[in-house]
């Protein structure tokens, strides 16, 4: 069996592992698809602060179901799945209210314990949904990140009427750009990268702004009748935005943050108070692959062109290399394990 660790920062290794049995209650997954993600790489440079070395990077796969450990019912050798990376514990208060993502003991996959960028990975049976044999594998793998998407708008609300201001223009953006356009909200993206704002309009972006032309606050100014976005998604992670965010979204607005910086940001309690704004942060998901998948399924979501290169896991070097080097040119490469 082929892996891929971070052995400790800065060190990428290929190695040679034996295949594992699932222990009961587990199925054995032989992975398909793996993207590659921006914690993979925070991993890979030692600024993820949850992970410990060495470790089995990789929490967007799938592929399909090898073995059945015992106990488990209603999944299949041959079935066709993607993996839910989030395992909490069951019992504490926020598993407790629904909100798994996070658990007090949460472990996700490829950062707290070993992940999917391997030839075949040991999953609890409650982390793996099933998908249509009909579904290309590659496309599945794209669950994950959707469902990234899905949980900030589920936790900002989202229908027809919003008019969504997203900051960011990369694999995050894009997403909730995708899920809002599902949804039938108006969306605007912005970003300082011209190449990727065009991406965001070819995925169906109503207005595209690069800050370096237009300040964003005069480019929204005219938005819902004068009164700004409804909802700013903040997926770039940059303290200065947050505060733009409270100054441009509509009174009874929504912001909900992804990105995420240490560094402190000032925050206008006046805004949040006059126009009574809702701030909400959003971590993983919240067992939202089953839903993401039916929308890959029915054809509601069609993000095949984000995949825009795949590698054979013995090259994966080159395609973190790649991702390094030419961010520009990628939005999500994957690694091929059944090449």
């Amino acid at each position: 069996m082929v892996a891929l660790a971070v052995d400790k920062p800065h060190v990428l290794t290929l190695r040679e592992d034996e295949a594992p049995a699932p222990r009961a209650g587990e199925v054995l997954v032989k992975v398909a698809r793996a993207g590659i993600c921006g914690s993979d790489l925070h991993i890979f440079h030692g600024s993820n602060p949850f992970a410990r070395y060495p470790r089995i990077i990789g929490h967007e796969f799938a592929g399909v179901v090898e073995q059945v450990g015992s106990g488990v019912e209603g999944i299949s050798p041959g079935d066709h799945v993607v993996v839910d990376p989030v395992v909490a514990c069951g019992h504490c208060y926020a598993c407790r209210v629904g909100r798994p993502n996070v658990c007090a003991n949460l472990e996700v996959f490829g950062v707290h314990r070993d992940g999917g960028f391997r030839t075949r990975v040991p999953v609890p049976a409650g982390n793996v949904v099933k998908v249509a044999p009909d579904l290309p594998l590659p496309i599945a793998a794209l669950a994950e990140p959707f469902s990234i998407a899905a949980n900030v708008l589920l936790r900002t609300g989202i229908d027809s009427g919003d008019t969504v201001l997203i900051y960011g223009a990369g694999t995050v953006g894009l997403t909730v750009l995708q899920v809002a356009r599902m949804h039938g909200a108006r969306c605007i993206v912005t970003d300082l990268d011209d190449s990727r704002l065009e991406r965001a309009r070819a995925f169906g972006a109503d207005v595209v702004v690069n800050p370096r032309r237009q300040p964003v606050p005069d480019a929204v100014r005219d938005e819902n009748d004068g009164l700004g976005p409804t909802i700013v998604i903040d997926g770039a992670g940059v303290p200065a935005l947050l505060e733009e965010a409270c100054r441009v979204a509509s009174p009874a607005g929504r912001i909900g943050v992804l990105g995420f910086s240490p560094a402190p940001c000032n925050i206008s309690q006046q805004e949040i108070v006059k126009k009574e704004l809702t701030l909400v942060g959003s971590r993983l998901n919240r067992a939202l692959l089953p839903q993401v998948i039916q929308w890959l399924e029915t054809g509601r979501l069609s993000p095949a062109a984000m995949i825009t290169q795949t590698f054979p896991i013995e090259a994966a070097p080159d395609a973190f290399a790649l991702i390094e080097k030419d961010p520009g040119s990628t939005v999500k490469v994957q690694l091929a394990f059944d090449a």
